[in-house]
């Protein structure tokens, strides 16, 4: 689960800065990338927008209780 909660957090902050960029200059950085509304900037949207709900899904689950065997 470390990679998948890594891979998470770097599209999260790529979606955050691209909203940031739309916000302040009018530029969206994945569609002048890959094309406005394209296949491709469709998919890196949608798991961007999944990865936020997975990080948000994993940040109210309860901490895994580790039990130590001596």
């Amino acid at each position: 689960m470390y990679y998948i909660e890594k891979i998470a957090l770097w599209l999260t902050i790529i979606g955050g800065l691209n909203w940031g960029l739309v916000g302040l200059l009018d530029f969206n950085l994945v569609g002048a990338i890959f094309g406005n509304l394209s296949i491709l900037a469709r998919v890196i949207y949608i798991l961007v927008g999944l990865s936020a709900i997975y990080l948000i899904w994993a940040q109210f689950m309860p901490e895994k209780v580790v039990v130590v065997k001596k």
